[in-house]
């Protein structure tokens, strides 16, 4: 009975994290920079704040607690590496209360996201935050090869113990900008068992679908090709680190915005003191090469978001993989194993990291991402097309002068093979062919150099001619 009159309300929980995070970033602040080194990856540092304060520490209002900060010399060079100022953490982790936010997972997790829209902190589980510390050398690696990625970007691990209950919370960039409506919400694993949105999820105001529900919502959301490449890429990259690490069971969180014909109607934003204030953190900046150190863009109405189409809806699109703290162990084998006997192994989430990724990348690039064919494809056709319907409407125009011209016709064309034609275009005729057997094709004589070697098409054909025209006036190229 005691112990529940002394458990945190969950006002003092979020007050004890935004003070325990904000004492720990400015203690940090008195050590000075320098290399990180291996053995920084695996410091834990412990101080206890007590509400009456301390020499260290200072007053407050919440119960005592103990704060435990996770290898903060290696996160707070992953803080360096994105841009991140510490006065600016600061603001954006202690100026206002955190924002709590649902969760449509099936894990028990916490959500808060501070009031500038920058950052998400989430509760973890003791085996998951014990494999991120193991994760972070690899991590480092990663980053610095690399800081453009749809991978989660880790500021901060910390753990806070207060009236017996621990919780560890890991601080991440922020995937969905609440500045932006998102009129849909996806968490996809190319999985089908089970993936469908529950009924209690789908009657809130902004539900979380899954993958069953995207095949029956969507047929795919198509991109230009440059940026289709550039994602692809970028996902295929980042799986294989993932793959390398031995991780599963991670989701690729999108959300879509439908562009109207009216001006962007933005959300309320709590905080529009600074612009942009992470590098590499929006949608378009994680798929875009591997530019180094640019410059922060000013904020604008897009947020960093992927313009893309479906069928006439003009999109943009913000996503990146969540969820990557999840290790093929011995008991998610079992898991796996157990779910297989009653279901088809290969559709259940829960699976070996390469099956896992390769099913991933394949769901992700043929049925949720989709390459616009508005060049070749479609070109290469309307060639063909316009050869087709050209012969036709020449075959058609001609057919009058088969049965009285043809010896004249055959003989002028013999002999302006060598000569210039006498019309005001001044065009030589190359070529003209049996007018029984084979449409007419001229070419001016400011393309007959390149038609020997070269193939002329034209895509949008005009109508057939009605009357009668000189040869010159028609616009029949080789093909």
């Amino acid at each position: 009975f005691g112990f529940w009159l002394s458990y945190p309300t969950a006002t003092a929980l979020k007050g004890a994290i935004q003070l325990g995070i904000g004492y720990a970033v400015g203690n940090l602040s008195s050590k000075p920079d320098r290399d990180v080194l291996m053995q920084d990856f695996s410091v834990v540092e412990s101080i206890f704040l007590p509400s009456e304060g301390s020499n260290l520490t200072p007053a407050h209002h919440y119960p005592d607690f103990r704060l435990k900060t996770y290898a903060p010399l290696a996160f707070r060079y992953f803080r360096e590496l994105f841009g991140i100022k510490p006065d600016d953490y600061l603001y954006s982790m202690c100026n206002e209360p955190l924002i709590e936010l649902s969760n449509p997972g099936a894990s028990s997790s916490w959500f808060y996201l501070t009031s500038d829209d920058e950052f998400i902190i989430k509760t973890v589980q003791h085996k998951e935050a014990e494999f991120l510390q193991k994760l972070l050398p690899g991590y480092y690696m990663n980053l610095n090869q690399n800081p453009r990625t749809l991978l989660p970007k880790f500021y901060g691990l910390y753990c806070i113990q207060c009236s017996g209950v621990t919780v560890r919370v890991v601080v991440m960039n922020n995937v969905l900008p609440r500045a932006i409506k998102m009129h849909y919400k996806y968490d996809l694993k190319g999985s089908s068992y089970k993936r469908r949105a529950t009924r209690k999820e789908r009657i809130k105001s902004s539900p979380t679908f899954k993958d069953l529900d995207f095949h029956e919502m969507h047929e795919g959301l198509h991109f230009d090709p440059d940026t289709y490449s550039a994602l692809m890429k970028t996902l295929q990259r980042d799986c294989r680190v993932l793959e390398s690490f031995k991780i599963m069971d991670y989701s690729l969180l999108l959300g879509i915005h439908v562009i109207d014909r009216k001006p962007l109607v933005r959300e309320s934003r709590c905080d529009s003191r600074r612009g942009q204030k992470v590098l590499y953190s929006t949608a378009l900046e994680s798929i875009q090469g591997n530019t180094k150190a640019p410059e922060p863009v000013a904020d604008d109405d897009t947020l960093g978001g992927i313009p893309a189409k479906h069928k006439d809806e003009n999109l943009l699109i913000f996503l990146g993989i969540i969820d990557i703290l999840q290790s093929y162990r011995f008991i998610k084998k079992v898991e796996h194993s157990w779910k297989a006997l009653v279901h088809d192994g290969d559709t259940v989430s829960v699976h070996r990291p390469s099956f896992y990724a390769d099913r991933f990348l394949k769901f992700m690039g043929t049925t949720v991402f989709k390459k616009i064919h508005h060049l070749r494809g479609a070109s290469s056709r309307r060639k063909r097309s316009s050869f087709y319907v050209l012969k036709s409407a020449s075959q058609e125009f001609l057919s009058p002068l088969k049965e009285d011209k043809k010896e004249e016709k055959k003989a002028q064309s013999m002999d302006n093979l060598d000569g210039n034609c006498n019309t005001k275009s001044n065009c030589r005729v190359l070529s003209l062919y049996t007018m029984c057997e084979q449409s007419c094709v001229f070419v001016c004589c400011s393309e007959a150099r390149r038609a020997s070697s070269s193939t002329i098409a034209l895509d949008d054909p005009q109508p057939a001619p009605s009357g009668s025209l000189s040869y010159s006036e028609l616009g029949v190229y080789l093909v």
